[in-house]
């Protein structure tokens, strides 16, 4: 997928309010949910099901849920090169699955959707950049 589609599409999602497990812009998303949402502008319709999911999920799941769905539906940058429409994974602590979505834009930033503020763009910051567990490309088409 044309990295500038990818961008422009996530990027019409800034300012859509945080809510947890919603995936509509405009309406409410939360990190999944845009990622959701941008799959479904580009692709069509998502490639699996998302089942209902608690705030502390990855916490009490086990496993690397985030981390696997991407690698089954995005093309894994072993690279880890953070290029304009790539998507990111974080993990809040180094031990923890990943549990934060973002996705890179022009800049050095990325767009992510963030508790207590939505949809907004963020400057990739060492803060940041300690916490990527994975860097991952859309793909050409849905396969």
């Amino acid at each position: 997928m044309p990295p500038d589609i990818v961008v422009a599409e996530a990027m019409s999602w800034l300012g859509t309010p945080y809510r947890h497990q919603a995936s509509r812009k405009g309406v409410g998303c939360d990190c999944l949910g845009l990622v959701r949402g941008v799959w479904r502008a580009l692709y069509g319709r998502e490639p699996e099901a998302t089942p209902p999911y608690s705030k502390d999920w990855v916490e009490t799941s086990g496993g690397e849920p985030l981390f696997e769905a991407a690698r089954r539906h995005f093309i894994p940058c072993e690279d880890g090169k953070l290029e304009q429409a790539r998507l990111i994974l974080f993990r809040w602590r180094p031990h923890l699955p990943a549990k934060h979505a973002g996705i890179m834009v022009e800049g050095a930033a990325f767009i992510h959707a963030y508790e207590g503020q939505g949809v907004l763009v963020s400057p990739l910051v060492p803060q940041w950049r300690r916490k990527i567990a994975g860097v991952f490309a859309f793909p050409a088409s849905r396969g």
